[in-house]
């Protein structure tokens, strides 16, 4: 099969139809699937934080596993999370996928921008994983969310943290806003705290490598409508997304604010671009 032909488009010779019908009746089956599960673990979810068990933390990872499975994202994990609790995570950011991907594999709550508290569903899941919401063009307001992101990590929970401040087209990593680094001259007890570049990369459509024209099946950026790109994504076949954990570093060992980020930067655009190049 070829990337076209796995993406719902037919190749040539072969039947349009047939491929936009089976197409369609895999993205409505996952969608179902999808919503199915959804309901079913919002109140679960929702009873857990009330209860303030610490299944609260450990069952959106099993839930995000069941998600990516359901909607065709194959994870590849390079290196090795940290196990350092709390830890803050900066990752690379290309899609709302990378939420589900990253929620798979780590016990975290995101930053995440204002706005996603007002999505219809992702919203309300967002709530539900206790996310951390930042208005990054209120400077005003900086100092005041840079202690909310603190006082959870010392509270004990691992954030993950998009520092490129909006998503990317997947093929590169941009520049990171440097604002919310001040966070990680938070103390942990007597320890600094740790922090882990991740790079979050979609390489594969069924077996074969993306390229720059379909990496935008996963990526969601500019001025693309919510809807139908994910109607697109879950139509499609499905994707593979490596995602690396890079060398964990503190404030300390970078020597300022400005310089850990320069260092994650490094770390996290490596990595997206060996797995671009790598797989393309």
């Amino acid at each position: 099969m070829t990337a076209q032909a796995a993406a719902g488009t037919a190749p040539a010779g072969g039947s349009a139809d047939t491929a936009d019908i089976g197409s369609a009746v895999r993205g409505g089956w996952r969608l179902g699937l999808y919503l199915a599960l959804t309901l079913v673990c919002i109140p679960i979810q929702a009873v857990l934080l009330r209860l303030s068990l610490g299944w609260a933390v450990r069952f959106p990872v099993a839930y995000h596993r069941l998600c990516c499975r359901i909607m065709g994202l194959d994870i590849a994990v390079v290196g090795q999370p940290s196990a350092a609790r709390p830890t803050l995570f900066i990752a690379n950011h290309s899609s709302y996928l990378d939420i589900p991907v990253l929620g798979a594999l780590l016990p975290v709550s995101f930053v995440a921008k204002s706005e996603v508290a007002g999505w219809p569903l992702f919203g309300l899941l967002a709530d539900l994983q206790r996310t951390v919401y930042v208005n990054r063009t209120a400077r005003h307001e900086a100092h005041r969310q840079r202690d909310s992101i603190a006082d959870r990590l010392q509270a004990g929970d691992s954030l993950v943290l998009f520092p490129e401040g909006t998503s990317s087209d997947g093929n590169r990593t941009l520049p990171f806003k440097t604002a919310l680094f001040a966070v990680a001259a938070t103390k942990i007890g007597d320890r600094p705290l740790v922090v882990q570049p991740v790079s979050v990369t979609a390489t594969h459509l069924d077996g074969i490598p993306l390229g720059h024209t379909l990496r935008p099946l996963y990526a969601w950026y500019g001025d693309m409508e919510l809807p139908p790109h994910l109607w697109r994504m879950v139509k499609a076949g499905r994707l593979r997304v490596t995602v690396e954990f890079h060398t964990p570093l503190t404030v300390e060992d970078a020597g300022s604010r400005k310089a850990l980020a320069d260092r994650c930067w490094q770390a996290v655009a490596t990595g997206v671009d060996r797995a671009v190049r790598g797989r393309d």
